[in-house]
C-alpha cells in the first residue's frame, strides 16, 4: 500500500507531518509486534508490526464520553486509518474509586456509534491498564533495583510542603537515600497491604531542583484499599496517572501518543520515565513518542467531567443523555450525527494554539450533514385551524411533495389535502404588518404542495382569541399543474390535514447555557443555566410519519431538524429539535 501524502482529501494538521516524516525516515521499520501488548523480551518474540503506526485512545472509564472526546476519537482513530495502522481503545482504569463498566459499556458503544472499531490485522486492540498491573509492578520494582525510585513515609502534606515551588528548590525527603534493598521491602509490604492509605507513596528519583516540577520526585504509586471494577481486590497499590500512561503507551507499541496540551509539562518525565525502563531492559526501540494538541473549547458548554457530574447529581438536567448535555449519548439523542462530528473536526483542525470555538459551528455542521441526509416533513408547531368554505365536508385530494427537494430519485410522497386544515397561528394576522405575506383577510398565499387560496376572515371565541381561520380555494392553481401559475402570490405556507394529522410532543432544546463562558463572570457556572433551554409543545404531523420510529431523522420544512426520541412510542410520539433551520441564537 502507498502510503498516503498530504493532499486536499486529508484535513491538514501537524501531526500528519509528524506521522509522514516518520513514515518516509523508516523510523519505525523494525518495530516487532507480538500479537498483543508485552514487554521487550514479549515482542522480540513476534515479527516486524504490519501497522504502519499505532496511536489509542485512552479514555478513564469515570463518566460518559462528550463532545470534546470527539475531537479525540476522529483524530486517533482516523490517523491510524488513513495510515495503515491501527488505534487501540484502552481503558485508564487506576482509579478504582470512580471507575465502572457502566461508563465502559457507554464509551464502546459511543465509538462505535461514531463508526470505528479497534481491529487490525485479526487483533482486537481494546485493552484496560489494569491488564498491565503486574508489568507497572515489575517496572517500579526494576527502578527501585537501579536507585531511581523510593519509598516515601512522609505524609501528602510534608510532601506538597517541601516540593518548594516554581523559584525555590524542593527538599529532599527524609527517606531519598534508602538503600534498594529498604525500598524493595516496604514496597513489598505495601503491595501486600500492611499499610493504610496514605501511610507511604512510591516516588521516582529524579531531582528536586528541577525547574519542572514535575520532575521533583513525583509519586509514581500509592496505596489504596479500594475494590476495583476488574481486578476487584487483587491489588491495594495503584499506579499514578503519570506513572502508567507511558508504560502502557510502551508495552502496545505506541508510536504517537497524542494527548492535549495540559500534559505538555508531564511529557518530560514521560520521556525520562522511557528511557530508563529501555536501560532496565524492559522495553525495545523505537520508544513511543508524546504529541500534545489544542484541545476543544467550545462556547455556551462545560466540557469538566466534574461538573457534568453535578449537573446529573443536582438534578439540572435528566441525567447523561439529556440531549442538552455536551455529552456523546446525549447529542446521538438529541440527533447530531457522526457524519456532522467528522466534519466539525476537520473544520476547527488539529493546531498547538489554544482557541475558543464557538457553538455556532457545530450546530453549523449539523446542519450541513443534515441538509443533505434527511428527507423532508410537514409539521404545524403552533397549530390554528384553516377552514376552506367553499370544498365540501367530505372533500380529500392527493398532493404531491418531494421527499427530498435535491434528490429526485427518492420520489414523492402523498399528503392528503381537506376541507380543515392545521395551519402555523404565524401565518395569519388580522391586521398584518408591513411587508407580511402570508394571510390575512383579503390576502391569497399558496398552501404548499397544494391550491392558492384566498383569506376571508377569521373566528373568535368568547375572549378575543382566534380559533380559525377562513378562506376559499382558487380551483385551476394546484401545484404541478399547469394553472399554477395562473395566480401570482407572495405567500406560501405549509400545513397538515386535521382529519389525518397526527399528534406529537416535541421538546424544543436550545442551549443549556445562556453565556459564552459559563462561570466567568459570577465565578459560578450554575448561575449562567438556561433556564429556558427546553421548551415542550404539542404538535401537529402529517400523516406519512404514521410509522416514525425512535431515531429516524427528518428536516420539518421551515422548521429545522429533527429525530424521534428513544422513549417514543406509537401512542404518545415524543420529537426532539436537533437544530433550526439557521443560527437564531444571537
Amino acid at each position: 500500500m502507498t502510503n498516503p501524502s498530504p493532499t486536499n482529501t486529508l484535513p491538514s494538521n501537524f501531526i500528519r507531518a509528524v506521522i509522514e516524516k516518520n513514515i518516509e525516515s523508516n523510523r519505525f521499520a523494525e518495530k516487532k509486534w507480538n500479537g498483543k501488548p508485552g514487554d521487550k523480551s514479549h515482542h522480540n518474540k513476534g515479527s516486524i508490526d504490519k501497522a504502519k503506526i499505532r496511536t489509542r485512545f485512552p479514555p478513564e472509564p469515570n463518566g460518559y464520553l462528550h463532545i470534546g472526546h470527539a475531537k479525540s476519537i476522529f483524530l486517533n482513530f482516523g490517523l491510524a486509518k488513513d495510515y495503515n495502522g491501527a488505534c487501540h481503545l484502552r481503558f485508564d482504569d487506576t482509579n478504582p474509586e470512580k471507575e465502572n463498566e457502566e461508563f465502559v459499556k457507554g464509551i464502546i458503544d459511543n465509538i462505535k456509534w461514531l463508526g470505528f472499531d479497534w481491529n487490525f490485522n485479526n487483533d482486537s486492540n481494546l485493552y484496560y491498564a489494569s491488564d498491565y498491573f503486574e508489568l507497572m509492578y515489575s517496572a517500579a520494582e526494576s527502578l527501585i533495583h537501579s536507585g531511581q525510585a523510593y519509598v516515601d513515609k512522609q505524609t501528602a502534606e510534608q510532601i506538597k510542603n517541601s516540593r518548594g515551588t516554581l523559584t525555590t528548590p524542593g527538599k529532599d525527603s527524609p527517606w531519598r537515600e534508602n538503600q534498594p534493598a529498604e525500598n524493595l521491602k516496604l514496597f513489598k509490604e505495601m503491595k501486600l497491604g500492611k499499610y493504610e492509605d496514605g501511610a507511604m507513596v512510591l516516588r521516582a528519583k529524579i531531582n528536586m531542583a528541577s525547574p519542572n516540577m514535575n520532575l521533583r520526585d513525583p509519586a509514581i504509586y500509592r496505596i489504596k484499599h479500594a475494590k476495583h471494577h476488574k481486578t476487584e481486590n487483587q491489588w491495594c497499590i495503584y499506579p499514578m496517572y503519570t506513572f502508567a500512561h507511558p508504560i502502557e503507551d510502551a508495552l502496545e507499541s505506541i508510536t504517537h501518543s497524542i494527548c492535549t496540551l495540559e500534559f505538555e509539562d508531564q511529557r518530560p518525565f514521560y520521556e525520562w520515565l522511557l528511557k530508563q525502563l529501555l536501560k532496565n531492559d524492559l522495553l525495545n526501540e523505537p520508544l513511543p513518542k508524546q504529541y500534545e494538541f489544542a484541545r476543544l473549547n467550545l462556547t455556551y458548554v462545560v466540557l469538566s467531567k466534574r461538573r457534568l457530574i453535578e449537573l446529573v447529581e443536582k438534578n439540572l438536567v435528566n441525567g447523561w443523555d439529556d440531549p442538552r448535555m455536551p455529552t456523546l449519548i446525549g447529542a446521538k439523542r438529541r440527533g447530531y450525527t457522526p457524519e456532522g462530528f467528522k466534519l466539525f473536526t476537520e473544520r476547527i483542525g488539529v493546531s498547538k494554539a489554544d482557541s475558543w470555538i464557538d457553538y455556532s459551528t457545530l450546530e453549523d455542521c449539523m446542519r450541513e450533514v443534515l441538509n443533505e441526509s434527511s428527507n423532508r416533513r410537514v409539521a404545524v408547531l403552533d397549530p390554528l385551524k384553516l377552514v376552506i368554505n367553499n370544498l365540501p365536508e367530505e372533500f380529500e385530494e392527493d398532493c404531491l411533495a418531494p421527499n427530498h427537494p435535491k434528490k429526485p430519485e427518492l420520489g414523492k410522497r402523498t399528503i392528503k389535502l381537506t376541507k380543515e386544515l392545521w395551519i402555523e397561528k404565524a401565518d395569519f394576522m388580522e391586521e398584518p404588518e408591513k411587508k407580511y405575506f402570508r394571510l390575512f383577510p383579503g390576502n391569497q398565499v399558496r398552501l404548499r404542495y397544494g391550491y392558492v387560496v384566498t383569506c376571508t376572515g377569521c373566528e373568535k371565541d368568547k375572549d378575543g382569541n382566534i380559533i380559525k381561520v377562513l378562506c376559499e380555494y382558487l380551483p385551476n392553481t394546484k401545484s404541478g399543474t399547469p394553472g399554477s401559475d395562473s395566480v401570482k402570490v407572495k405567500g406560501n405556507i405549509h400545513w397538515v390535514s386535521t382529519k389525518y394529522a397526527l399528534d406529537a410532543e416535541v421538546s424544543l432544546y436550545d442551549r443549556l447555557f445562556k453565556t459564552e463562558h459559563p462561570g466567568k463572570k459570577s465565578e459560578n457556572y450554575l448561575d449562567d443555566i438556561n433556564l429556558e433551554s427546553v421548551k415542550k409543545i404539542k404538535i401537529k404531523l402529517e400523516e406519512n410519519l404514521v410509522n416514525i420510529e425512535p431515531s429516524d431523522q427528518y428536516q420539518f420544512e421551515r422548521h429545522g431538524y429533527f429525530i424521534c426520541d428513544q422513549e417514543s412510542t406509537s401512542e404518545n410520539l415524543k420529537i426532539n429539535r436537533t437544530v433550526t433551520l439557521r443560527d437564531t441564537w444571537k
